[in-house]
C-alpha cells in the first residue's frame, strides 16, 4: 500500500489529515491536469497565437510557462507516461497501437494498453486518499480491466479510442469497428442530446463530479481529456465564424507573425529562424503547399478549415474557463495546482485524401472533401461534416519547430506547459530549460505527501517512476528540472531522440530525415536547422551509447526497414476487420 506522509509543509501549507479515516479535512492540495490533444507549440495566445485562450492564458500569467516541456510525439505513449511516470516502452505502449509495426504485435511493452506492470497516478491517490476523477479521451485501453475506472479513478466518463465525432457516436476514421464510452465501469452509449458536444459535455460531467464530493474533506484528482483538437476538428458555429477573415493570408504567413510575436513575448530567441525549405519535400502528406499557388476556390476552403481548427480549440478554452471559474465560484482556486498541457504536437494527416479510405469517409459524413461543399463552407466542423486542416495549418502549430506529431523532432515533441499554483508558483515566471513529461508524475506525488512506489505494489512487481521531481523549480529553489546529467531517451515509431540539457541528439526516418543522427542546440535552434554533430563527435558518441543501453533497458523492438505510419494505418485496419 502507498505511504502517505502526515503533513506537509513544502509550499506553505499545513496539510494535517488522518491517514486511516480522513475524519479531519484534508488540506493537502487538489490536483486538476487539462489535457489538448494534438495541439501545436504556438497555438495559445500565451505561446504566440492569434487564436483567442483567455482561460489558458491566464493561468500562464498566474503561474509557470514551459518553453522546452517535451513528450512523446503521439496521444497514447504520452498518456501512458504522464500518468505512470515510466516510459511507454514498459508501460504498454511501446508504440501507438494504430501504427504498431508488425513485428511489435504480441512483445512485452507492445500490449496496446496501459499494463500491469505499472501503477497509475490516480490508483496512487485514490489510495492516498484523493478523490479521482476522469473524463474525456482517455485512449489507454478500452477493454475491461484496461479503463480508467480499473486503474484508479473513482468516476469517469472516458473515451477508449484515440478521437471520435464530437457530436454523435461515431468512429472518427476506419481504424475502428466502432467507439468506446465507459462511465465508471460500463460501457454506455453517449447521451441522445441534440446540443451534445465532446468539450461542452466533459466540462459538465468534471464539474458533477467534483461538486458531487466537494463537501466530504478530500482532495482531489481531477483528468479532463478533451478530445479538442484531434481532427475531426468540430465546434459550434458561432466560434468559428469568430475567425472569419483572420487566415487569409494563408500557411506561411502565419508561421512568420507566430514566430515574431514569440520573438517579442521573450519565448524564443531573436535569432531562431523556421526551416525555409520545409514545403519542399516531395512527400505529399507532409507538403506544407505553396498558398499562391492554390486557386482562389483552395484558399477558401483551406482558409475555413483553420477557422474550424481555431473555433474548436477557441471552445475549448471557453470550457476550460468554466471549470477555473467553479473553482473559484467554490474558494477552492488556491489550494488547486493545474496543469495545462498537450498531449504531442500538430497531426497533418489528411486521411480523407488517402483513397484507401475515400470510401469510408463518404459513407459516415456528409461532407469531407472540396467538391461536397459546392462553393459554400459555412457548415464546415457541423454535425455530419469532417475536417482537419492538412499540413499547411499545422506546420504554423508547431512553430517554431518543424514537422509534426509522430516524428522526433521539436515540431512533434515540444508542448506548451503551464502549472498554476497560487502562493508556490511565482505569477508570470517562465522555465526555459527542458522538462519532460515522465517528470510530472513524482511532482505530484511529492505534492500530495504520497512516497514513489518502488519495486513492488499490492504484491506485484511493478516498473518504478523514475522522473525528477519539478516542485524545487515551481518553488524558484532551482532553475532546471534535468541537467545535463539527467538526460532522457525516447522512440516512437522508428524515429529516436536523447535529450542532455540543451543537446538533442535525433534521428528521423523519411520523409523527415535519413535515419543518420543528428545533433542540435534546442535552446538556441528550436527549429533544429544547424546540425551540430560534425564538430561535436565526442558528444555525439556518449549521446548514442547512451541511447543503446536504455532501448536495451526498456526492450525497445525496432520496426522493420520500410516501416511508415501512414501506411501502417491501413495494414492495421484491414487486420483488426474495421476496414
Amino acid at each position: 500500500m502507498v505511504q502517505v506522509k502526515s503533513a506537509i509543509t513544502l509550499f506553505g501549507v499545513c496539510a494535517v489529515f488522518a491517514t486511516a479515516t480522513f475524519a479531519q479535512v484534508d488540506e493537502r492540495p487538489n490536483i486538476l491536469i487539462l489535457i489538448a490533444d494534438d495541439m501545436g507549440f504556438s497555438d495559445v495566445g500565451s505561446f504566440g497565437s492569434e487564436i483567442d485562450t483567455p482561460a489558458i492564458d491566464q493561468l500562464a500569467e498566474q503561474g509557470m510557462l514551459f518553453t522546452n516541456f517535451h513528450v512523446g510525439a503521439s496521444c497514447s505513449p504520452t498518456r501512458t507516461m504522464l500518468i505512470s511516470g515510466v516510459d511507454n516502452h514498459l508501460a504498454g505502449l511501446g508504440n501507438m497501437a494504430e501504427i504498431q509495426a508488425d513485428n511489435q504485435f504480441g512483445k512485452q511493452g507492445y500490449e496496446g494498453h496501459l499494463n500491469d506492470k505499472v501503477v497509475a497516478l490516480p490508483r496512487l491517490l485514490r489510495d492516498a486518499g484523493y478523490n479521482t476523477y476522469m473524463t474525456g479521451k482517455w485512449h489507454l485501453g478500452h477493454e475491461p480491466g484496461t479503463i480508467a475506472y480499473d486503474r484508479g479513478f473513482q468516476k469517469s466518463f472516458m473515451l477508449g479510442e484515440s478521437g471520435a465525432d464530437n457530436w454523435v457516436e461515431q468512429p472518427y476514421a476506419p481504424f475502428y469497428k466502432r467507439v468506446h464510452y465507459y462511465e465508471d465501469d460500463q460501457l454506455v452509449k453517449l447521451p441522445v442530446d441534440e446540443n451534445y458536444f465532446s468539450s461542452n459535455f466533459y466540462t459538465d460531467r468534471m464539474i458533477e463530479y467534483i461538486d458531487e464530493s466537494l463537501d466530504d474533506g478530500k482532495p482531489f484528482l481531477a483528468w479532463v481529456g478533451y478530445q479538442a483538437v484531434h481532427y475531426p476538428h468540430q465546434a459550434p458555429k458561432e466560434f468559428i465564424d469568430k475567425y472569419n477573415g483572420v487566415y487569409d493570408d494563408g500557411f506561411e504567413a502565419l508561421r512568420v507573425s507566430r514566430l515574431q510575436k514569440q520573438k517579442e513575448m521573450g519565448l524564443v530567441s531573436p535569432d531562431v529562424e523556421l526551416d525555409p525549405d520545409f514545403a519542399k519535400t516531395s512527400y505529399e502528406p507532409w507538403q506544407m503547399p505553396d498558398w499562391e499557388s492554390l486557386t482562389e476556390e483552395e484558399k477558401a476552403f483551406n482558409t475555413r478549415r483553420m477557422q474550424t481548427y481555431a473555433g474548436m480549440l477557441d471552445n475549448m478554452d471557453t470550457n476550460i474557463s468554466r471549470i477555473l471559474d467553479y473553482l473559484d465560484e467554490k474558494g477552492i482556486a488556491d489550494n488547486t495546482l493545474v496543469i495545462f498541457m498537450a498531449d504531442n504536437g500538430p497531426d497533418p494527416n489528411q486521411l480523407p485524401l488517402s483513397e484507401a479510405y475515400r470510401d469510408w469517409y463518404k459513407a459516415n459524413y456528409d461532407k469531407v472533401y472540396i467538391e461536397d461543399f459546392d462553393g459554400d463552407y459555412s457548415d464546415m466542423g457541423q454535425k455530419g461534416v469532417y475536417a482537419d486542416y492538412g499540413p499547411g495549418w499545422a506546420a504554423a502549430s508547431a512553430v517554431p519547430g518543424s514537422y509534426y506529431k509522430t516524428f522526433s523532432t521539436e515540431g512533434g515533441l515540444r508542448v506548451p506547459f503551464i502549472v498554476r499554483f497560487p502562493g508556490t508558483v511565482e505569477p508570470g515566471s517562465q522555465m526555459d530549460k527542458f522538462a519532460y513529461v515522465r517528470d510530472v508524475v513524482p511532482t505530484l506525488l511529492e505534492l500530495a505527501g504520497v512516497d514513489v512506489p518502488e519495486g513492488t505494489y499490492d504484491g506485484r512487481e511493478i516498473y518504478s517512476p523514475d522522473g525528477i521531481s519539478m516542485l524545487p523549480v515551481l518553488q524558484g529553489k532551482q532553475d532546471t528540472v534535468r541537467t545535463e546529467e539527467h538526460p532522457v531517451g525516447y522512440e516512437l515509431a522508428g524515429s529516436s531522440a536523447v535529450f542532455k540539457g540543451r543537446w538533442k541528439l535525433v534521428q528521423n526516418l523519411a520523409p523527415k530525415g535519413t535515419g543518420a543522427w543528428e545533433l542540435y542546440d534546442i535552446e538556441a535552434d528550436p527549429s533544429e536547422l544547424h546540425d551540430l554533430a560534425g564538430e561535436n563527435g565526442k558528444l555525439v558518441a556518449e549521446m548514442q551509447m547512451f541511447y543503446d543501453q536504455w532501448a536495451d533497458d526498456v526492450n525497445l523492438v525496432p520496426v522493420p526497414e520500410g516501416y511508415n505510419p501512414l501506411e501502417q494505418t491501413v495494414i492495421n485496419a484491414k487486420r483488426n476487420g474495421s476496414h
